[in-house]
């Protein structure tokens, strides 16, 4: 048996994160050990260790062949043939990491309760009964998962059985055995819910799709900033124009980008804990002398959220349909530079790195294909199809609520998931790709004729009667405008000799403008600040 690298089994463990203490368990690991090793705090873990994880790995239900039988069976590719792709997205999205948020506001929202005065009947916790209630989420299993779900085939309700697995989990602790009511108090389930989502949209965002952009937003500035003076034949219609360079092009998107991650990150998730249709009724009858908009808005708050204090039984959800528009345009802006890679491509302004054993065609041996920013541009548009009907669909709801948003609200990680499928091959295109100089040449070279417009513009200067149309009639639609030819129009024309000089020095490699400065200081833009010097941070809000 042979075994993998320490990163492969980290890989797997990461995905794994809610199995952890079982994992430890069956393993016979200690599980702190193996919480660091995840973590990336341990730098030698030992090959006996790594071997006994492996083996483990191997042996147990889900194991690697188990685990390539199920991606065979998946019905949705990304819990298929792209399941490692977009492992890290699991932990949040899948059932399991909707369950275990719900527990984390259940427990907060108990021990918050206990932190208020004017609820006697809720003392403050003792350090024992907190550190008990920080270990029911922060140990939080697979295992732990299933037995909601057996209270739910029970109830055939998902958020009731958080409430009755709590019930159990703090059995023989007498302290919060006897505040068993406490648990759920005053919620309706979409207090629990729309907070569980809250959070996890939040991580997601964070730590996921953040980063992600980021990268690709790095590696274009990067790009831009080394290929800021490599001159190129721009193209508008299809049809050669004004020259830029390949820096500026590659700025012009990093630029874009930018501003979508900095309105992505600017969405403020919000959430709401006002009852079943806002109004606090449970609450103001229980404990009329507490004020309860204040209560909410600081519980909203200790999770990192904005809360909202006007809603029916529902978050209204406009925050998510910010968000996911948010999301379509900088996927949208990414379709655009996908294209557009993939037609320099075509045009051999880029070259692609032949990798090793790799096939390109079937049947034609020589092919070595774009296949990474056509996959990126595939997924997403699927991502944005979903993204458009979370958007449409989530601000709705009849009267007070109807439940067509629960079964909707379920898919928001499969879009996230497309999100990160294109993202990552999207960079993976990009780190593949090197420029032919020499066939970017080639084209300027071919293409004097877009000069036409430095020359009428020059002659403006100078007050020449019509040189839009003198231009126009000697290049518009001409094939054969060549270097000797601009030069001969240009001796023969009544401007001062300095300016003549100038444009006879003047090349289609030349003749770029402002474009190499504007992709070297691409980077110094105020939206590209915080991905280009520290992915994955966000900017703080007030």
């Amino acid at each position: 048996m042979t075994t993998p690298s320490v990163n492969k089994i980290v890989e797997f463990l990461e995905s794994q994160k809610g199995r952890l203490p079982r994992i430890a368990k069956e393993a016979g690991l200690g599980l702190e050990w193996l919480r660091k090793l995840v973590a990336g705090h341990i730098r030698d873990p030992g090959a006996s260790k790594i071997e006994k994880l492996w083996a483990y790995i191997n042996r147990q239900p889900g194991g690697h062949s188990e685990r390539e039988r199920s991606s065979l069976m998946a019905l949705s590719p990304l819990d298929g043939r792209y399941a490692q792709k977009t492992a890290s997205l699991n932990p949040l999205f899948s059932e399991f990491g909707l369950i275990r948020h719900r527990v984390q506001v259940e427990v907060a929202w108990l021990r918050y309760l206990s932190q208020q005065p004017d609820i006697q009947e809720v003392p403050p916790f003792s350090a024992a009964a907190n550190e008990r209630l920080e270990r029911i989420i922060k140990d939080f299993s697979e295992d732990d998962a299933a037995r909601v779900k057996e209270f739910e085939r029970e109830s055939n309700h998902d958020v009731k059985a958080v409430e009755y697995f709590l019930r159990e989990k703090i059995g023989g602790i007498t302290e919060l055995e006897s505040l068993k009511e406490f648990i759920h108090f005053g919620c309706t389930s979409e207090d629990i819910n729309n907070l569980a989502y809250a959070l996890m949209l939040n991580r997601s965002r964070d730590e996921i799709l953040l980063p992600c952009m980021d990268r690709i937003i790095t590696t274009l500035v990067d790009m831009a900033e080394r290929y800021a003076r490599e001159p190129m034949l721009a193209r508008t219609h299809g049809q050669p124009a004004s020259p830029t360079t390949l820096g500026k092009e590659i700025a012009n998107v990093a630029f874009r980008l930018g501003r979508q991650r900095t309105q992505i990150n600017s969405v403020e998730i919000m959430g709401k804990f006002n009852g079943a249709v806002g109004n606090y009724n449970a609450h103001m009858i229980a404990y009329a002398e507490i004020d309860w908009p204040v209560v909410m808005q600081a519980f909203v708050q200790q999770l990192g959220l904005t809360p909202n204090p006007y809603t029916t039984q529902i978050e209204p959800h406009d925050y998510i349909a910010e968000l996911c528009d948010a999301l379509a345009r900088f996927n949208t802006t990414l379709v655009d530079l996908n294209r557009d890679v993939w037609a320099y491509i075509s045009l051999g302004y880029f070259k692609q790195t032949v990798v090793q054993g790799e096939v390109g065609s079937s049947t034609m041996p020589h092919k070595v294909n774009p296949i990474d920013f056509e996959n990126s541009e595939g997924n997403l548009g699927l991502a944005n199809a979903l993204l458009a009907h979370l958007a449409q669909k989530l601000p709705i709801s009849r009267w007070q609520r109807d439940l067509t948003d629960s079964t909707v609200m379920r898919n928001i990680g499969v879009a996230f998931g497309y999100c990160v499928l294109a993202y990552e091959s999207c960079i993976k295109g990009l780190k593949k790709i090197e420029v032919d100089s020499e066939r970017l040449h080639q084209d300027l070279e071919h293409s004097w004729e877009v000069l036409a417009e430095a020359i009428q513009t020059v002659l403006r200067r100078y007050g020449e009667d019509d040189p839009y149309e003198k231009l126009k009639k000697f290049s518009r639609g001409k094939t054969a405008i060549t270097r000797d030819s601009i030069h001969r129009f240009i001796r023969s024309l009544n401007i001062p000799q300095q300016s003549k000089d100038t444009l006879l020095a003047l090349t289609p490699a030349t003749y770029t403008g402002a474009a190499a400065t504007l992709a070297a200081t691409v980077r110094d833009q105020g939206t590209l600040a915080p991905c280009t010097s520290g992915a994955g941070k966000r900017t703080p809000r007030p």
